[in-house]
């Protein structure tokens, strides 16, 4: 077998720049706090906890329906993964300590860390692994489309897995340290138990007399989990604030030591006490969703002029100044501003042009524009004014219809809306493109074109990085030039911490879990 990707005989090269879900306006807030007495820092570990406030609640603690966005600070704690990506970007060893690819890609063997256990006690095999991926691969859900590649999954003895492929799959093993790569329990995996308290494989087991579904999640760290000391704290505490203003009194008042901030409210915010700030420049992209390419739905979307017009109508700058408080980068782009696919050349495609936008849209056969219902979401709300503005200059109305927060995720793959806002982690290009291309959340109406799927299956099929970064910039030229989406901007993200919060982030990863922060010695 060829070494393509392995920890303990070397690692395959590649741009990693993995980051979670910001969402901006409506900023996932994340806190720390002390539970007791002492200096701080891993020595005295039993007595510190870590506060996590967030916008949402997770829809369900399924493997099938887990969210990589901020719901990970719950998940993430209570479940292990085969593989994490660290603080610099790097994949690491997991659950499995290591692993290879075939020459040809289409098998990849992972060997698991012996003597593993379960929060019940029992042991973590290799069968356990290949049950909840065949799961995932048979149940619709969020990780379905993760496992559209794998033909089959053997559990070869007791703590080797081999994962064998139709095709070779470039983004498997980064899905693998986030939300497809977690481990359940067969023995309980379908029962209802699993959807809010889960036996875990991770490092916290769920504390059910404290926590209150939907509102609060408690999590106690585990003494017989097998890499304990990479946890300082004790308790993790998730709280669901929807609201902006209770976060941000949260964190002025002390009952969280670490919060998201967004740009408007930074200074206010500093003003108020002794905090460290942090800024990640392009932590996420925020985009309009032209999604109904084929106008099912809205006929209009199905005409690239159309889609081309409504690029041209967005004052990305003025988005970034009045929304972003300046804290982003204005972009005609999908892909991560620092991953393999982003080409700086492109950025020219769609200037800001309201007359270039309406030529457009009448050459397309629609002078007086048309309506659309967009989802009113947590995520869009801040945005929408400023939306319906730039879409009615050339004559589309926006009809914004509220959608509980929860509800988010679910209203976007329903295929009842053509086009919706959304805010997507700037994660690494072999994740990227068939999360932005193929999965449910963000291609709900299965749109695809000979031309696009031959480019990312030749980028798919490729080992050498070099060249495969060349087909995933052809990619973003065909995604671009045909308006599949109108993107606004990269976000930047600012983190405040107390000066007692050691904040481990250096922006190559942003995924939401609590390997993020230490205490501060």
């Amino acid at each position: 077998m060829k070494n393509l990707l392995t920890r303990g005989g070397g690692r395959r090269s590649g741009r990693i720049a993995t980051t979670a879900v910001v969402l901006a306006a409506a900023m996932a807030f994340t806190g720390c706090g002390a539970d007791g007495g002492g200096s701080g820092g891993q020595d005295q570990p039993a007595e510190k906890i870590i506060r996590i406030a967030v916008t949402s609640a997770p829809r369900s603690l399924d493997p099938v329906q887990l969210d990589a966005g901020q719901q990970s600070y719950i998940w993430a704690s209570i479940y292990d993964t085969l593989v994490y990506i660290d603080n610099e970007g790097e994949l690491q060893p997991n659950a499995a300590e290591s692993w290879k690819y075939s020459d040809d890609g289409l098998t990849l063997t992972l060997n698991l860390r012996p003597g593993m256990t379960f929060s019940t006690g029992a042991p973590v095999t290799a069968e356990a692994v290949k049950k909840t991926m065949d799961r995932n691969k048979e149940t619709p859900g969020q990780q379905q489309d993760k496992f559209v590649t794998v033909k089959s999954v053997d559990a070869i003895d007791e703590v080797t897995v081999r994962v064998n492929f139709s095709k070779h799959d470039a983004a498997f093993l980064y899905n693998m340290g986030m939300d497809g790569g977690v481990i359940g329990d067969p023995a309980t995996l379908t029962t209802d138990r699993t959807a809010t308290d889960p036996v875990t494989s991770g490092p916290y087991v769920l504390d059910k007399g404290k926590s209150v579904q939907g509102s609060t999640y408690v999590m106690n760290r585990r003494d017989d989990y097998w890499n304990k000391e990479a946890y300082p704290f004790k308790t993790v505490t998730v709280r669901v604030l929807a609201d902006q203003t209770a976060a941000l009194n949260a964190l002025r008042s002390k009952e969280v030591d670490v919060s998201g901030v967004p740009g408007n409210q930074l200074e206010s915010v500093k003003a108020g006490g002794n905090f460290n700030v942090f800024h990640n420049p392009t932590s996420s992209i925020g985009f309009i969703n032209l999604a109904d390419r084929n106008g099912k739905v809205l006929k209009p979307l199905a005409d690239v002029r159309v889609r081309q017009a409504i690029n041209f109508a967005l004052d990305r700058k003025g988005f970034v100044d009045k929304l972003l408080s300046g804290a982003g980068t204005p972009s005609v782009q999908q892909f991560n501003l620092n991953g393999a696919a982003y080409d700086q050349k492109l950025e020219d495609k769609y200037p800001f042009d309201v007359e270039r936008a309406k030529k457009l849209l009448k050459e397309a056969g629609y002078p007086n524009g048309f309506d659309v219902s967009m989802p009113s979401t947590v995520l869009s709300q801040t945005y929408e004014p400023s939306i319906s503005q730039a879409l009615g200059d050339i004559g589309i109305k926006v009809n914004w219809e509220p959608v509980p927060p929860q509800n988010s995720t679910a209203a976007v793959v329903s295929g009842k809306y053509p086009m919706y806002f959304f805010i997507s982690s700037a994660t690494v290009t072999q994740r990227e493109i068939p999360r932005q291309l193929g999965s449910a959340t963000m291609n709900p109406f299965k749109w695809s074109t000979p031309e696009l799927d031959g480019l990312v299956e030749k980028a798919n099929s490729e080992l050498n990085d070099e060249k495969q970064a060349e087909i995933y910039k052809e990619i973003n030229r065909y995604v671009v030039e045909n308006a599949l989406f109108a993107p606004l901007s990269f976000i930047g993200a600012n983190t405040v911490t107390s000066p007692e919060i050691k904040y481990l982030n250096k922006g190559a990863n942003n995924f939401s879990t609590i390997r993020l922060f230490d205490v501060a010695k």
